[in-house]
């Protein structure tokens, strides 16, 4: 499985297959049977260990932190495992199969640590999913854009980013007063 998240991060989970981790591995396609049943179910694998690799990524930057440093923690760490894990991390991004009870439970305990990150905002209910979802895809456009070269402009990317967070902290300081 270590070998096969290398390969994701090197390549894209995409171009994930038996044939490129065999070879890597030194040995035959039929010999990855015994211990994966298929490529779906290595990305799968691959999925669930990668949601609970960032879990505790973001457990470690948050823990007993509040508020504006718990969503610095945060931001920080998710971007830094997402960058440095490409492969993995786009495995991540997906919501589970419903009937992936592993990428289900590892995807839970993501997301919770987001909420407990979160919750310091006194934000429940409706709005922490609304609050949580905003902040996933501000820092995954993010990502996203940074990946591929999107910004191209002469301007410190650190610095855009923590300008980005800094914004993440003024909307969720103010998210209860604003009514949708």
């Amino acid at each position: 499985m270590e070998e096969a998240e290398r390969l994701a991060d090197e390549v894209g989970l995409g171009a994930v297959s038996l044939a490129a981790l065999a070879e890597r591995l030194g040995v035959k396609v039929p010999s990855l049977y015994k211990h994966v049943d298929g490529l779906p179910a290595l990305h799968r694998l691959i999925e669930a260990r990668s949601k609970l690799e960032l879990a505790d990524v973001m457990g470690r930057a948050t823990v007993g932190r509040a508020r504006d440093d718990a969503l610095d923690g945060l931001a920080a760490a998710y971007r830094d495992w997402a960058t440095r894990h490409p492969g993995r991390y786009e495995a991540t991004v997906r919501a589970p199969a419903p009937d992936d009870e592993a990428s289900l439970a590892a995807s839970e305990r993501a997301v919770g640590i987001m909420f407990d990150a979160l919750a310091g905002y006194g934000l429940s209910g409706d709005d922490a999913v609304d609050a949580t979802r905003s902040f996933r895809a501000a820092i995954h456009g993010f990502i996203a854009l940074e990946a591929v070269g999107g910004f191209g402009m002469p301007r410190d990317v650190d610095r855009t980013f923590e300008r980005l967070v800094a914004a993440l902290r003024l909307s969720l300081n103010e998210w209860a007063r604003v009514a949708v």
